[in-house]
């Protein structure tokens, strides 16, 4: 079960990454939501989210600082790279995280407990089972979160590069008729 699991936190974490490949520097860090949701700060953000979960809760602490974690970050400063931060920085970092991550999920069985020190007291006391089901539904969100935003910068959609998942049609027309059912709708 072990292995299922982190088979899954796997393929999530390679979705993630392939959202970047063959953009530029510009278009992994285009805000593309009010909220400025862009490519690059959600591999920055997991970066953060994976050396939490399976380091800090478990006793195994990501060995470098992660300054957007400090008290005194500016809110929200996980959610975007800095121009400081290059896109070879944040995917290194991120790989690096998850190498942690796996050495965390290796070391462990699924019934060791963690405590996440960041939750309320009644919800703290976790098993490495748990987090691993909470880092696929958190990982896979934020791939969910890069398919739409990679889909906005150059319709690049799908699953993998060598499976994309979508059904065969002429998505021009498609995209058509459902902006003509919602006007007729809304009517």
């Amino acid at each position: 079960m072990k292995a299922d699991l982190h088979h899954y936190l796997r393929t999530a974490r390679e979705a993630l990454l392939w959202k970047l490949d063959g953009l530029s520097e510009y278009d992994v860090r285009r805000p593309l939501t009010p909220t400025g949701t862009n490519l690059l700060g959600l591999v920055k953000h997991l970066a953060g989210v994976e050396t939490g979960y399976f380091g800090d809760t478990f006793g195994r602490p990501f060995p470098e600082p992660l300054a957007w974690l400090a008290e005194d970050a500016e809110p929200n400063a996980d959610m975007w790279a800095t121009a400081d931060e290059s896109r070879e920085h944040v995917v290194d970092l991120y790989r690096r995280a998850c190498a942690h991550s796996d050495g965390t999920i290796d070391a462990l069985d699924l019934d060791s407990p963690g405590t996440v020190p960041w939750w309320p007291p009644e919800r703290e006391a976790v098993t490495l089972h748990f987090v691993l089901i909470h880092m696929i539904a958190e990982t896979n969100r934020h791939a969910g979160h890069a398919d739409i935003v990679r889909e906005l910068i150059d319709g690049t959609a799908g699953l993998r590069p060598d499976n994309d998942n979508l059904a065969t049609l002429d998505w021009q027309a498609h995209h058509a008729r459902l902006e003509r059912v919602a006007r007729e709708s809304g009517a």
